[in-house]
């Protein structure tokens, strides 16, 4: 089995398995239009995930944490050597959106497995909401999530 960590805003817990936010904004792994649910393998790696997109410190408050667990054979993998040059560029490369958003439409699986452009020895777990087997995705019960004022200092 495998656990994976979400962080999201409270006023979002509700809708934190839906893909909506990739859905209307996009993501490094999918282009707009697309719905994909963002995990990753520790609860420190979403932490990271979400500070590196951050505009305002202001916004981290009222989050909440949300594992998931998953077996295995739910997963497809995206090898890092498999993965074009320009991968983990920013701002993300169409092509790599194109990667996720044709294995969501293609439902391949339910959870595609990538490397995180933050730390690329560690990994993110895309989740596909359309697909037939992510109703086998357990989704535990949230709990509040604080960050460390440490981290957010000159924000």
């Amino acid at each position: 089995m495998i656990r994976a960590w979400r962080i999201v805003q409270m006023r979002f817990a509700d809708r934190a398995f839906e893909g909506e936010g990739a859905r209307l904004f996009g993501g490094r792994w999918n282009r707009r239009g697309t719905p994909i649910i963002y995990t990753s393998e520790s609860l420190s790696l979403a932490m990271l995930e979400i500070l590196v997109n951050l505009d305002s410190a202001a916004t981290l408050d009222r989050y909440l944490s949300i594992p998931v667990e998953f077996d295995d054979s739910l997963c497809k993998v995206l090898a890092l050597d498999a993965l074009p040059d320009n991968w983990s560029s920013d701002p993300v490369p169409p092509n790599v959106q194109d990667m996720g958003s044709m294995w969501a439409a293609a439902r391949e699986s339910a959870v595609l497995v990538v490397p995180s452009a933050v730390v690329p020895q560690e990994h993110n777990f895309l989740l596909n909401p359309q697909h037939p087997d992510f109703a086998q995705i357990r989704i535990g019960r949230s709990t509040e999530f604080d960050f460390d004022q440490r981290l957010i200092r000159g924000f």
